[in-house]
């Protein structure tokens, strides 16, 4: 029997699920993220689009040996069990009052173990690394770092080789160091003038009537405020990165996420500036880059994670994802 996986991508904004076997991607089902219900409600959309998926891939949802996910963070343990405590989507960690429930804390690993065997759960930062360094951009760079730069600010790290980890499995929510500890904008997980409060996608434009791609068309068409309101966050990105630099002696960043995904053409030259800036005995040759796997370093970043060896080099050879852009959702 052939043998099938799945890869579950959570995301503050949407959550997207895709099985697969041998010959590539089969079928891939999005959704924008539950925020609203009881605390399960979140894992009861992940499970039903598992469902939905397997049936468009005409496949038993049971027959499944493995599902990767890819989620934003951080992670909490109860029982033993990985959960979400993520201020994107839980709404009671810094009881800001713009979300539509007051979780605290949301249950993955156990309901999906209950109808998956085998569960390998990620940052959504490491898993895309971990994808980018089995078929992407990094497969022979052994200090890395993948940036997401979307609704949230998060970091998967590499150094000499090895992902880190940490204690919680929530190393590299390096989007919560502080910036400017005199900041008004507040992050969802209560801080002020972390990065992620700074230059997330929820708060970017700082107090102007703008919501994100009004505000980046406005800086665009050359709005002095919006502009100003642009550079300011790719250059507080810029510092950010820089300091991880000078922390992990990294060579490369590849930076991904909507907001990237959509700017990074122009805000690109700004970042690099504020890295080749500074203290060049560390940060000289250090680039920024487009991650190899484009859009689809999160799904296949997630199916990595339980991959079967055997499938490696030919996935590398054929490169079989690039048909799933054309997948129907």
């Amino acid at each position: 029997m052939d043998i099938l996986i799945g890869a579950i991508d959570i995301g503050a904004t949407k959550v997207a699920v895709t099985v697969a076997d041998a010959s590539g991607p089969l079928a891939k089902v999005t959704q924008p993220t539950a925020k609203s219900g009881t605390v399960d409600t979140l894992s009861k959309q992940v499970l039903a689009l598992m469902g939905e998926a397997c049936a468009k891939a005409e496949v038993d949802p049971t027959s499944l040996t493995a599902v990767g996910v890819s989620s934003c963070g951080p992670f909490v343990r109860s029982e033993g069990k990985i959960c979400l405590s993520s201020p994107n989507i839980c709404g009671g960690l810094a009881n800001r009052g713009d979300f539509p429930n007051n979780w605290l804390v949301v249950p993955l690993q156990q309901p999906l173990e209950q109808r998956y065997g085998r569960v390998v759960i990620h940052n959504d930062c490491v898993a895309a690394l971990h994808g980018e360094r089995m078929f992407g951009a990094v497969i022979d760079e052994p200090n890395c770092v993948y940036v997401t730069w979307s609704t949230g600010v998060g970091f998967g790290l590499c150094v000499d080789g090895n992902l880190l980890m940490g204690k919680q499995g929530n190393a590299g929510h390096a989007g919560h160091m502080l910036m400017e500890p005199e900041g008004t904008t507040r992050c969802g997980c209560g801080n002020l003038g972390d990065l992620e409060s700074l230059i997330s996608g929820m708060n970017i434009s700082r107090g102007l009537p703008l919501d994100t791609p009004a505000l980046f068309a406005a800086a665009r068409n050359g709005d002095p405020a919006a502009l100003a309101s642009v550079n300011a966050a790719a250059t507080w990105l810029g510092r950010a990165l820089y300091n991880l630099v000078v922390t992990l002696d990294t060579k490369v960043f590849m930076i991904g996420g909507s907001v990237w995904q959509h700017h990074g053409d122009w805000l690109a030259p700004v970042v690099q500036k504020e890295i080749d800036a500074r203290f060049p005995t560390l940060t000289k040759g250090v680039v920024v880059m487009e991650p190899g796997l484009g859009a689809l370093v999160a799904d296949i970043g997630a199916l990595s994670l339980v991959m079967p060896s055997d499938w490696l080099q030919d996935w590398r050879n054929r490169q079989p994802w690039r048909k799933s852009v054309h997948l129907p959702n």
